[in-house]
């Protein structure tokens, strides 16, 4: 399966709008990371998940996500995860796109990116006034380079 993502920071603005929006408690690790492809280990919610990400091309990459039970997410996380990142997650939904909106804790405190998973490269979208500034082809802002400061 191939993932089309972009990423942008965002202005204040946007704090205005998740307050009322729920969220998902999200921590994950890297299991394995090598030339840009990483195995990644998620709890989400009350939900474990196994990803394997290829190498970056462009704003595309495969990736393969499985869902697994949360008890063996959670052990995965203790025993194979130096670092774990924290973060939580808000959906909003604008025209017929779901942004997936990550506001990080612990160490990373007060970095908000907000994403977008798009099904072509070039496929138009409304981008909202919260936005600041793409960060899409900048490799400081994946979350496996992320987890270095946390």
């Amino acid at each position: 399966m191939k993932e089309i993502e972009r990423k942008f920071l965002v202005n204040d603005e946007l704090l205005d709008v998740v307050k009322y929006l729920q969220s998902k408690k999200i921590r994950q690790g890297y299991i394995s990371e090598s030339d840009g492809k990483t195995v990644r280990v998620r709890t989400k919610g009350e939900k474990g998940y196994l990803t394997i990400k290829g190498k970056s091309s462009g704003i595309s990459r495969d990736e393969f996500e499985y869902e697994i039970p949360f008890e063996d997410a959670n052990q995965l996380l203790q025993k194979f995860c130096p670092k774990v990142l924290e973060k939580e997650r808000f959906d909003l939904i604008i025209g017929e796109k779901k942004w997936e909106i990550d506001i990080f804790h612990g160490k990373l405190e007060g970095l908000i990116i907000a994403e977008l998973e798009l099904e072509s490269e070039d496929e138009a979208f409304e981008l909202p006034g919260w936005i600041q500034k793409e960060v899409s082809d900048d490799v400081q802002y994946y979350n496996s380079r992320l987890i270095e400061k946390a």
